[in-house]
């Protein structure tokens, strides 16, 4: 007991009670600029709601990618900052820190070499986000896998194809990626029709059925602008192609493709315009007139010994 007192009295209650309140300054200052820090950030998150609802994109995705960045940044800046508030206090309380400086740098440099696949998809992810170049909802094609994006986080992006099959990819592994579905979506024909047909008859009908489609009470809402017909594209083995689009709303070009190749084929079987299916002409050369002829001939002369033998 008596070296215990010994030890208290030697202590300096004047300077133990000055570093105490420099370190509850240490944390009120910590405290205040974090408070300070979070009003640049929530201001940064309204912005990019603002902005996604100026661009016609959902409230809630929109509110969903900036609440991901903002909570990201919030966590860096506090991190940071209560790191730097660790290491003031530290020295105020007589601990050297350059020796816990470089065993953290030592560590931060192992834990980097460990983690740099991770630290790579983090960074992808913060940049796919902040890029808005694909959001959950949107049809995408990652990697040559297309599906619709159910998730997207700092450290992966998962799709599920038509199979139902989820595909997850870590978003540092993401070397290709085509959004089907961003701003507007579109269905591009290809339509075939035989070689005797007028084209700018079909062209006619197809642009017809275009504007009947675009008039459907049900369909009609998901066209964004009248069907542009590019026209005449390609010469087939059997048929000339006729080119054309359907801007529509995100995801519903598969809808309107439907309906409007629906509509098409039965335009076409009202006027009588023939979509071909693949056939071949042979052509034996200086030959194949006579062996016509001769064919033609077989053909008329079984029915007239038939009628003889009557």
């Amino acid at each position: 007991m008596e070296g215990m007192a010994k030890v208290v009295e030697r202590l300096d209650w004047v300077e133990i009670g000055a570093t105490f309140i420099q370190i509850v300054i240490i944390l009120l200052v910590a405290r205040i600029a974090l408070s300070i820090l979070r009003r640049p950030l929530k201001q940064l998150q309204e912005h990019l709601i603002k902005r996604g609802e100026a661009e016609g994109q959902s409230v809630d995705e929109t509110a969903k990618r900036a609440e991901t960045l903002s909570r990201l940044l919030r966590q860096t800046v506090a991190v940071a900052v209560w790191v730097t508030a660790g290491l003031v206090v530290l020295r105020e309380l007589g601990v050297e820190i350059a020796p816990v400086l470089a065993s953290a740098g030592v560590a931060g440099l192992a834990v980097g070499f460990g983690a740099q696949n991770l630290v790579r998809d983090v960074i992808s992810g913060f940049f796919l986000i902040l890029e808005n170049q694909v959001r959950v909802g949107d049809v995408a094609i990652i990697n040559g896998t297309g599906g619709l994006v159910e998730q997207i986080n700092l450290r992966t992006i998962v799709l599920r194809d038509l199979t139902g099959t989820v595909h997850v990819f870590p978003n540092g592994a993401v070397t290709t990626l085509a959004n089907l579905t961003q701003a507007w979506s579109a269905h591009v024909f290809d339509i075939g029709v035989a070689y005797k047909e007028d084209t700018d008859k079909v062209v006619e009908v197809i642009r017809r059925v275009g504007k009947e489609l675009k008039a459907d009470e049900t369909i009609g809402p998901l066209i964004l602008e009248d069907m542009e017909v590019f026209g005449v594209d390609a010469f087939g083995d059997s048929a000339v192609v006729i080119k054309g689009r359907i801007k529509t709303v995100p995801i519903q070009q598969w809808t309107v493709g439907r309906e409007f190749m629906r509509r098409v084929k039965k335009a076409f079987d009202a006027e009588g315009i023939e979509i071909p299916f693949p056939h071949r002409s042979i052509y034996f050369g200086e030959a194949s007139q006579p062996i016509l002829a001769r064919l033609v001939g077989a053909g008329t002369a079984a029915p007239a010994r038939a009628g003889g033998e009557d």
